[in-house]
This record gives C-alpha cells, structure tokens and sequence, in this order.
C-alpha cells in the first residue's frame, strides 16, 4: 500500500481547530490566545509559554492540550491578529467618518505589526513546514485598506490619487524600523503624519485638481 504523505502542520492546526470544545474549555483557548498575543508582541516568540499559561489561568498541560507546539500557538495567534485587523476596518468604518476611520485603523495596524515583528522567527518556520497560514491570511489586509482608502477617496477627505499599495507600502516600513522602547510612540507618529499628507490637498483634489 502506497504510504500516505506527512501531515502538514497547517493540516493539524485547523483539524484542532475543527473539534467543536466545551465552553469552558473554549474560554480557556481564547484566554491562551489572547495572553499570547500580548506576550509575543512585548517579548517576542521565545516569550515563556510556561508564564503565558500562568497569567490565562491555566497550567501548562491545558495550554499543550490546545497547542501541541510552539509554531502552533503562533499560527493562531497570527491568524486572529489579521482577522481582528480585517474586523476593526468594517467596525471603524460603520462609527466613524472615511478619514477618521482610515486614520484609527492605520494607527490600529501598529499593534498589528509589533504582533508580526515578535513572531517573525516562528513565521519564517511555518513559512518552511506548507503550513496554509499565508495562503489563507494573502491579501485580506490589503482589501480592508483599499476599502478604507476608496471611502476616504470618494468622501473627498484625502487625496484622490492615493493608491492602497503605496499606503500599505509606507506602513509596512514600520516592521524594519529599529526595536527601541519608544518603537510604538515613534510608530504612531509616523501613522499621524502620513495621514496629514493623505489629507494634504484633499479639497482640491475632490474639485478635480489644481
């Protein structure tokens, strides 16, 4: 009998995440996650799984029952960083006006990528081992800017020749930017200044130009 390929890491990951859980063990899972999220952006992936399973209240065998491995706990920890990133433009964009919205949700994408910049070395791992984490999460983050930016656009309340690739581009400098502790002030700096320059000539520009 012809031998069967080995499992993707991916494949495992989303057949743990397809057991349906008892309630409190699923309050456990999102606790992990969440005290993860915190854990990787402040101390990187070697933050201590043994102190992240502390302050989500659980030992640690709960904590490998959930997540057999380290990548694993990473890969769903990315995952619900892009889909929270993908949530808060739909939320933003329903509360407040175009610009505004646009203007929070970059300033949101900062927490964002201090996430991504402490799981980078775990990343580039899944990255080698097929797991469907990039495949899956490809140009969701992309969409909910260029959403954001063609309301802001047709609002009249940035710059009519503003391209979602150039913006995305801008903010993705952030991820290379050195790793001081003011990293995130200085971050959110940046984000207010590119969107003044968003605004820049706004009036204008909805006129049709100079």
């Amino acid at each position: 009998m012809a031998s069967q390929p080995p499992a993707r890491f991916g494949d495992k990951a989303e057949a743990a995440a397809a057991k349906p859980l008892r309630a409190d063990a699923q309050r456990n899972r999102d606790m992990l996650v969440e005290v993860a999220a915190v854990a990787f952006a402040a101390h990187g992936v070697d933050a201590s799984l043994e102190e992240i399973a502390r302050q989500a209240g659980v030992g640690i065998g709960t904590l490998y029952r959930h997540f057999p491995t380290r990548e694993h706990l990473v890969e769903v920890v990315y995952r619900r960083e892009v889909e929270g990133l993908c949530q808060a433009a739909e939320e933003l964009a329903l509360h407040h006006s175009p610009d505004v919205a646009l203007e929070q949700w970059m300033q949101r994408f900062v927490d964002y990528i201090a996430t991504k910049r402490g799981l980078a070395t775990s990343l580039r791992i899944l990255l080698t081992t097929n797991s469907t984490l990039f495949s899956d999460v490809s140009g969701r983050v992309t969409l909910a800017l260029r959403r954001l930016i063609e309301a802001a656009v047709a609002d009249g309340s940035i710059r009519s020749d503003v391209d979602a690739s150039d913006v995305l581009h801008a903010l993705g400098g952030i991820y290379s930017a050195p790793d001081t502790k003011d990293w995130r002030d200085r971050s959110r700096r940046l984000v207010s200044l590119l969107m003044d320059g968003l605004r820049f000539g706004a009036g204008r520009s909805a006129k049709g130009g100079r």
